[in-house]
């Protein structure tokens, strides 16, 4: 594409020259004559002056490095769009493949692309413009909105309800029975039945083998909007509220509300039956024992304010050394023979 295309999508401005043709994006230390790179963290900016870049996009407050610039609000935004530009999904071809079984009740809707080895059960609905990859498995009574996408080996578990535009990574479950268990005093465990279900609202997108477990009875909800990365748990009657983003590794025991617009770093960890408030952010590597108030920032375990707990690991770091003045001060302190005399 001309680096004028780029920036028109992007809507920006070029510095420099225009009909440059781009064909690929690289880091700004792996770029060549013919790529385009971007700037959007200070960390990276010493390696702005030697890029071999053709072009590089910027915010409006950096200094070119002397290659064309495509000018934009938010470079990081901006890298976004640009890449969006030059991916190339691979897709199923069109049409519903010979090898992938569908029940003869189950509705699917105009211009499918299903693999081989999809299967969709009885008096399940799937909204036009679907795109199932090789082995997933829909359960019956599943119901889908439009431009559904289902990356190799995705399940979708019996009567979950899916919105419009949502996509699913690789081997991810929807809707697989919460951890639901009693112990019995004169031994052994009973499992409780998982009667509920789950719902997924319209733009949710959810990564590789992420699990989301339906409820026990009512439902786990992932509200519009919502980001879910990779090996996220979310357990049984969990609630996660719109534009929430969940790192990989995160784990919600069951009942947790996260509210809107909130950020959990990787590894962070819920208790059960509380709610983190909208717009929190946490730190990754977190536990969370109790509510947390709307736009908090928190982080550590047990968690607390962002600052406190940054003062409390620098402290951490110098225990050995206060435990050795501390004993140094004991031994000062301590009485002398000639005094218990």
């Amino acid at each position: 594409m001309k680096l004028a295309d780029i920036a028109r999508e992007l809507g920006g401005t070029v510095e420099g020259d225009g009909e440059i043709e781009i064909e690929s994006l690289e880091p700004l230390d792996q770029a060549g004559p013919r790529d385009l790179s971007f700037l959007s963290n200070p960390r990276y900016a010493a390696q702005l002056s030697g890029t071999r870049a053709a072009a590089v996009i910027l915010g409006p407050s950096v200094k070119g490095p002397g290659c064309a610039v495509v000018r934009v609000d938010d470079a990081y935004l901006g890298f976004a769009k640009a890449l969006a530009l030059f991916a190339k999904p691979v897709l199923p071809a069109a049409g519903i493949d010979a090898a992938a079984s569908v029940a003869p009740d189950a509705e699917v809707g105009a211009s499918p692309r299903i693999a081989p080895g999809v299967v969709i059960g009885r008096g399940a609905r799937i909204g036009a413009r679907a795109t199932l990859h090789p082995g997933v498995v829909i359960y019956p009574e599943v119901e889908i909105g439009d431009d559904f996408t289902a990356h190799a080996n995705v399940v979708v578990r019996e009567r979950v309800r899916i919105g419009d535009r949502v996509l699913i990574g690789p081997g991810s479950v929807i809707g697989g029975d919460g951890f639901g268990f009693v112990p019995l005093a004169e031994g052994g465990v009973w499992k409780m039945p998982q009667v509920g279900t789950v719902e997924i609202g319209d733009d949710v997108e959810i990564g590789a083998n992420t699990t989301i477990d339906r409820a026990t009875i009512g439902r786990t909800v992932i509200e519009r909007n919502a980001k879910l990365d990779n090996l996220v748990m979310v357990a049984h009657g969990c609630r996660i509220e719109e534009e929430a983003l969940l790192a990989g590794q995160t784990g919600l025991a069951g009942s947790t509300v996260v509210g809107a617009r909130a950020q959990l770093g990787g590894q962070v960890g819920s208790a059960g039956h509380l709610r983190i408030g909208r717009g929190v952010r946490v730190a990754a590597q977190s536990g969370i024992a109790n509510d947390v108030p709307d736009g908090a920032v928190i982080g550590g375990y047990p968690s607390m304010e962002i600052g406190l707990w940054r003062r409390v690991v620098a402290a951490t770091r110098r225990l050995p050394e206060i435990l050795r003045r501390l004993k140094r001060l004991e031994q000062e302190r301590a009485p002398s023979s000639r005094d218990d005399v």
